[in-house]
């Protein structure tokens, strides 16, 4: 261990961990005993407030570790983060304002409350809530294996034989994000969401503008990133021929382009499927602030393109790890001064406390509104229902920590590869009921049940490269009766589509009941000052109900 690097890191780690419990006292109301407050930040937030929390809420500690070392691993095709944060952002702009006016008019606190009203469905309502549940969880876990990451280069916890010394920092900081969490609900990340994103700001700009001048410039780096690859192919030829071992590459080879455009389209249909995307979006004070944010956040995708290069930096610069997740970072305690690589650290954790508080958040209201709310105790008071989202939120995260720490991290990596499977096939009922009814409510869920069972299965029959006999070994398979690779999620969608679509047909035409739609077509526009739609929860008022 270095003691300036970790001097500079646990000072600001204590920073965050101050804003995160004085973050109750920001914005303050009497009391924080309803899912409005604790679990919505008083659905208040400004176009300034929510740039930094949706962006640091999308943009992850693991994004920050895993898209450059996808390309130092020479897998470009690594590279569709960066496209699809930019395509992702025109289809919020259409609808997301109008889930935010329905939900506002309604009082919905989760995706799935909306779906529940709108279809006249607990069982559809229950289907969205565990499908974001299961999707939460990893990616939860994700956060954890990113901080694990910057741990081990820093040195943290590893010169021991002991399991509980070596885990023994992970287990302070989620202890830490537990507290405040549970203390100021989604105020905290809001409040450490400026924090983290000025700090990721200044460490990539100034590792993009530094490092390449210490490495030979980027035309060298560029050059050496190729080199590498080159010689990978050649003392690898015939694996890379045989298909067992991936070539490396600048350019995704022709066989791969389409792999690459499907996973940027599907990823970014999925993202604002994700319980915490919208947890993010809902916490906001009108539609002109989500608008407002569907334009300035692609500055996020810029940084994101700037930070993916860091991976050929690293190669570059002769940075030798196994795990390529320690590309990055080895590459900062390498290049960078002691101080400066402490900054940079902190930055990378305290960018997986902001993700990881408003995703069990998220995951929290889902259990208590559409779960506990639903089946179990239906009379739930407001506080009853703040209680019980703080409770659980603990629950989530402390599952994930011991997820992490009792299985491999590739474990935690594959389920979230299943996670982007499985959230889309929440769009069929969410994105298409925001704009009609057609759709029939069984047949909606009968296409989330196909789609979610079908592209398990697909995943499931995906081994690892490097072993045959393993499973969910990568998110991409044959589209069928083609030689083309896609992205199992879009496969799996246009089957739940499929099956809802045709459904839809023969349960109209059997007369089958569609229920009784609790929405009504003026909902999907208002905006604050109009009737049942409040400019903003008054934070020095009592919670509301």
């Amino acid at each position: 261990m270095n003691g300036v690097v970790v001097g500079v890191f646990v000072f600001l780690f204590l920073l965050v961990t101050v804003l995160g419990f004085a973050a109750a006292r920001w914005r303050r109301a009497e009391s924080l005993d309803s899912l409005d407050e604790w679990g919505l930040g008083g659905r208040g937030f400004g176009t300034f407030v929510a740039w930094f929390l949706i962006g640091g809420d999308i943009y992850t500690a693991y994004t920050f570790i895993a898209v450059p070392a996808t390309l130092y691993a020479g897998s470009v095709v690594g590279f569709f983060a960066v496209p699809y944060t930019i395509v992702i952002y025109p289809l919020i702009f259409l609808f997301l304002p109008r889930l935010w006016s329905v939900s506002h008019k309604h009082g919905y606190v989760t995706p799935a409350d909306f779906v529940q009203g709108r279809y006249d469905s607990k069982g559809l309502g229950l289907a969205v809530a565990v499908t974001g549940l299961l999707a939460t969880m990893p990616y939860i876990a994700l956060q954890l294996v990113g901080m694990q990451v910057v741990l081990e280069v820093m040195g943290l916890g590893t010169g021991s034989d002991n399991w509980f010394v070596q885990d023994l920092p992970l287990f302070l900081a989620f202890a830490v994000l537990a507290a405040y969490t549970y203390s100021s609900g989604l105020r905290a990340p809001a409040l450490i969401a400026f924090v983290k994103d000025t700090l990721i700001y200044i460490v990539i700009l100034v590792a993009v503008f530094y490092l390449p001048s210490q490495v030979g410039g980027w035309s060298h780096i560029f050059s050496a990133a190729q080199d590498s690859f080159n010689a990978f192919n050649t003392d690898n030829a015939d694996a890379v021929a045989a298909g067992t071992v991936p070539g490396k590459g600048t350019i995704p080879p022709g066989a791969a382009q389409w792999a690459y455009a499907s996973l940027a389209l599907g990823s970014a249909l999925a993202l604002f499927m994700y319980p915490h995307s919208i947890t993010g979006v809902l916490s906001t004070r009108s539609r002109s602030v989500i608008r407002r944010n569907a334009a300035l956040l692609p500055a996020y995708s810029f940084l994101l393109g700037l930070l993916a290069l860091l991976g050929f930096v690293a190669i570059a610069a002769g940075v030798k790890v196994d795990n390529p997740q320690q590309s990055v970072p080895q590459l900062f305690e390498n290049e960078f001064p002691a101080w400066f690589a402490g900054v940079a650290f902190a930055a990378i954790v305290i960018g997986a406390l902001v993700p990881a508080a408003i995703m069990s958040i998220a995951a929290a209201n889902l259990w208590t509104r559409n779960v506990y709310k639903a089946f179990i105790n239906p009379a739930a008071t407001p506080k009853q229902e703040a209680t019980q989202s703080k409770v659980v939120s603990l629950l989530v995260k402390f599952g994930a920590l011991v997820f992490v720490l009792a299985l491999s991290d590739q474990f935690a990596i594959n389920l979230q590869l299943l996670g982007g499977v499985w959230i889309l096939q929440t769009f069929p009922a969410i994105v298409v009921g925001l704009y009609t009814r057609w759709l029939h409510r069984w047949a909606v869920l009968a296409g989330w049940a196909v789609g979610m069972a079908y592209g398990t299965w697909l995943a499931y029959g995906v081994p690892l490269p490097t072993d045959p006999s393993s499973h969910f070994g990568g998110p991409l398979v044959l589209f069928p009766g083609t030689d083309t690779k896609v992205y199992i999620a879009l496969i799996a969608f246009l089957a739940n589509l499929l099956v809802a679509v045709v459904l839809t047909v023969v349960l109209r035409a059997a007369g089958v009941g569609a229920g009784v739609d609790q929405t009504h077509a003026d909902d999907y526009t208002a905006d604050v000052g109009e009737e049942g739609v409040a400019e903003e929860l008054d934070v020095h008022a009592p919670a509301h109900a």
